[in-house]
């Protein structure tokens, strides 16, 4: 990123959530550009970071600060907004209650309408969890927004993606050193187990075949990458957040919002003007998922993202992919 913003935290007070209530709710969030340009909105993934963002936000990058107010958002439990390792007694660590995307756009208009002044927003563009949240943008307020750009995901996590997380959820909840959320140190066994199980969906079974794995020479065998990066990316983590953040993916469900959870009618209420990217190998959120979706959006296009590295091909991992990715979000910007 050519530029360094500072973290800035919104406190929301007593702030209502789908499992209960937040004395004192954080949001943390970014920002970039004059507040006088097109607002982008671009929340963060599962495991991401705010600075995480900065593979698309920053100069000659297609969310350019000089042509956008671009407004990066950390969702719950992320480790930087309000999160079960972060949150004092008696919310704190396991006791952290359940919270939903729904409570997180919440969150996040009362950031950008009470906080930062906000009138309407031009876009808001995500990846995995990021790109559900821009469902749930494109649902919740019809009138405050303008174009949504939901990359690797879906309007609701469907059954096998809910499945899927099972496995990582269930190795790190029954692991020696987890002792139901109330560990005092690093449980290093249920993370590395977690990392190792959560990771084996991140890219295409063609990606694996063809060693990708390596990167280059980086890695000598699949194991130094499975010890290097699915375990070792994962150690700064809290394992709280990690089954918190979860649950929240698991839970997505845009078509709980309105219209009855009737999922068509949901979807054909958008009145944003949609761009669908799907990834033709991910094994998270499956690209028939959005195929289906776009029979009952009314106003939204889709592109498929035609790559072997899978659900992490839409978060800036290879070159390639991200040429491409950007290139289709910057036409769909600029369109009139």
């Amino acid at each position: 990123m050519s530029q360094v913003a500072e973290i800035q935290y919104y406190h929301h007070g007593r702030f209502r959530v789908a499992g209960g209530m937040l004395p004192d709710a954080i949001t943390a969030y970014q920002t970039f550009g004059d507040p006088k340009n097109p607002v982008i909105v671009f929340p963060t993934c599962y495991m991401g970071k705010l600075d995480s963002q900065s593979y698309m936000v920053g100069e000659n990058k297609v969310l350019d600060p000089r042509k956008y107010y671009v407004v990066t958002i950390a969702l719950f439990s992320n480790g930087e907004s309000s999160s079960p390792s972060n949150t004092p007694v008696p919310y704190n660590g396991p006791y952290f209650p359940t919270v939903t995307y729904e409570d997180n756009v919440r969150a996040q208009y009362a950031v950008l309408t009470q906080k930062l002044g906000v009138k309407k927003v031009f876009c808001v563009i995500g990846f995995s969890m990021g790109a559900q949240q821009a469902y749930y943008w494109s649902v919740m307020y019809p009138d405050f927004l303008e174009r949504y750009i939901p990359i690797c995901g879906s309007a609701r996590t469907s059954p096998h993606n809910q499945c899927i997380l099972e496995g990582p959820k269930a190795a790190l909840s029954a692991s020696k050193d987890f002792q139901d959320g109330h560990y005092k140190s690093i449980p290093q066994h249920g993370i590395r187990a977690f990392g190792r199980v959560l990771n084996a969906w991140a890219h295409s079974q063609a990606w694996y075949a063809k060693k990708g794995f390596l990167f280059n020479g980086k890695y000598t065998n699949l194991n130094d990458f499975l010890r290097e990066d699915c375990e070792g990316g994962l150690l700064e983590w809290d394992a709280n957040d990690l089954l918190t953040l979860l649950n929240t993916w698991q839970m997505g469900d845009v078509s709980l919002i309105r219209d009855g959870s009737q999922f068509a009618d949901c979807l054909g209420a958008i009145k944003a003007r949609g761009l669908i990217m799907p990834c033709k190998k991910d094994l998270y959120f499956a690209p028939e998922d959005s195929q289906n979706e776009i029979k009952f959006l009314n106003n939204a296009r889709l592109v498929i993202i035609d790559s072997e590295w899978g659900h992490v091909a839409g978060a800036g991992a290879n070159v390639h992919d991200d040429v491409f990715i950007q290139a289709e979000v910057m036409k769909f910007l600029e369109e009139p």
